[in-house]
């Protein structure tokens, strides 16, 4: 017996991301539906060798419905996950809403699995911020070897993050610098993107941190160990889609960068690809459509007694986004929503 599943939001880029992967991996459904706001009903979205079309998520009836994945963002989240939720729909959530709230279980399946089982509380389930969903996945077994003390991150951030405007503005952008009379101002972003990179992802706190450089520190010590000290810089880049992470770990043991690396090559998730050769690393481009995170670049830091040096890429509408889902659905299921 399968499921019966709902993706809300499946007319945006990471709702049919979703719907791609449960095909792609055969995730056991029994009935989908996909849900959108009113102005998208009726849009048809593929699901494997079927056609869908998207209903309005504001008349949906949840009663009955198994797993909810939802890519709607925070405002419509806190209208419709409760729903979801009090009919007995488990909601594997992907917006920033229940991230840091202590009863609602903030997933990496490679990572915290065995915290699926928290979901009871509240039947949400919380889906990490795309940069630290790689990342943690990078540091878990490392950590696991040595013991982290600190993490020094900065990401070079693709613009789908930022959604389908992002990736229009990074487009209409450069058409516009080639082609005379289409230039275009900034709307998305807060300058322009196409040939630059901004050093700005989400608002300014009061620290001069951004909201994004704060939820990979908060997300990290939730997901892996609150110990762990962790300071980043998040800059938003011209590339279309794929997260890339420079990471600088502080252990408390000696990690030799070769064992380093032989524990990666062993990690779930993981995918070494490290020649010290021209192009013998990952880069956002080769990563996308694909499950791994990538890493490359691993080297001892010279600068500290007990320290590594790698580079992380992925892809973040998969990885950082529909995969996890997808992931934390099928542990859920396995662990948890026994069928059959």
């Amino acid at each position: 017996m399968g499921y019966k599943v709902v993706v809300a939001g499946a007319t945006g880029n990471v709702g049919r991301e979703m719907l791609n992967i449960l095909a792609e991996r055969q995730f056991p459904v029994d009935e989908i539906a996909a849900l959108a706001s009113r102005r998208s009903m009726g849009t048809e979205i593929s699901f494997g060798d079927k056609t869908l079309k998207a209903q309005d998520i504001e008349t949906f009836d949840w009663a009955g419905w198994d797993i909810a994945l939802f890519a709607i963002g925070s405002e419509a989240t806190k209208i419709h996950a409760p729903k979801a939720a009090a009919a007995g729909c488990v909601v594997i959530d992907n917006s920033s809403l229940y991230r840091y709230d202590p009863d609602v279980p903030l997933i990496v399946p490679e990572v915290n699995a065995d915290a699926i089982f928290g979901y009871a509380k509240k039947n949400i389930i919380a889906n990490p911020n795309c940069s630290t969903a790689q990342m943690v996945v990078a540091l878990k077994p490392l950590h696991d070897r040595a013991r982290i003390k600190r993490v020094v991150v900065s990401t070079y951030q693709s613009v789908s993050g930022a959604g389908k405007e992002g990736i229009d503005e990074l487009w209409d952008q450069t058409k516009g610098i080639y082609v005379p009379g289409q230039e275009r101002e900034p709307k998305k972003f807060q300058k322009q993107i196409a040939f630059n990179v901004i050093p700005q992802i989400d608002v300014f706190m009061e620290d001069g941190q951004t909201k994004e450089e704060w939820k990979m520190v908060v997300e990290t010590k939730k997901i892996l160990d609150p110990k762990i000290k962790v300071t980043a810089t998040c800059v938003r880049v011209p590339v279309f889609v794929g997260h890339s992470e420079a990471i600088n770990i502080e252990f408390e043991e000696f990690l030799d960068e070769d064992e380093a690396r032989d524990i990666l090559r062993e990690a779930p998730g993981v995918l070494v690809i490290d020649k010290r050769e021209p192009g013998g690393y990952i880069t956002p481009i080769e990563c996308v459509g694909d499950y791994a995170t990538y890493v490359s670049r691993i080297r001892q830091d010279q600068t500290l007694d007990n320290g590594i040096n790698l580079w992380c890429v992925s892809d973040n509408l998969r990885k950082g986004a529909a995969l996890n889902a997808v992931q934390i659905a099928e542990v859920l299921g396995n662990r948890c929503l026994k069928k059959g």
